[in-house]
């Protein structure tokens, strides 16, 4: 696994609204490369009829019901479910961008730590965002899925929980993980 010398490809992942995109956005600035939103490859995954049924699992949720019914550890189950239907397509996808040699910065919730260590030939940093009073003003400026407030303060809390298990995980396979983007940032700036 290259760490860090000379970086040129770098992932992002982490807990939804912890600013990701933007911390992306700036790392592949700093190595001047690209910014590789992997959300944004949502619409050809729907095209697939392997990983359709992954992308529509949240929104064909009634989401008060699935906030109401599923404990933290079955949410974090379904992400993982998630991410490791997505995984071949997302893993194909990246191999093509680095076959192509410019640098770029990957970023996606569903860039898991267990993941990435198997396949990806380049380091990266989970960014967290454990305030929730912080996640639901996001959440107010971008929604994700809560339409209500009332929604969305449920969401801010589960996304806070959602923080530990990839905390875990960036433990468990040894990945840097911050509580928030500018200290990330800094750490980031610090390496190129």
């Amino acid at each position: 696994m290259i760490f860090f010398v000379n970086m040129k490809y770098i992932f992002i992942t982490g807990t939804p609204n912890s600013g990701k995109s933007t911390l992306a956005k700036k790392t592949a600035e700093l190595i001047g490369g690209i910014h590789v939103d992997i959300d944004s490859w949502r619409e050809e995954l729907w095209q697939n009829k392997e990983t359709r049924p992954w992308v529509d699992f949240f929104s064909n949720q009634d989401e008060k019901e699935y906030w109401n019914t599923t404990a933290p550890e079955q949410d974090w189950q379904n992400l993982v479910n998630q991410s490791e239907a997505f995984w071949p397509v997302i893993l194909e996808k990246i191999k093509k961008i680095i076959a192509t040699g410019r640098p770029a910065a990957f970023e996606a919730v569903n860039i898991l730590p267990h993941l990435a260590k198997r396949d990806l030939p380049f380091d990266g940093i989970v960014l967290l965002n454990t305030s929730s009073d912080e996640l639901l003003e996001r959440l107010r400026a971008r929604p994700r899925w809560g339409a209500t407030e009332e929604l969305q303060k449920i969401e801010a809390l589960r996304f806070v929980e959602q923080a530990e298990f990839y905390k875990r995980e960036a433990e468990k396979y040894e990945y840097k993980f911050f509580n928030n983007s500018r200290e990330a940032e800094e750490y980031l700036s610090r390496l190129k």
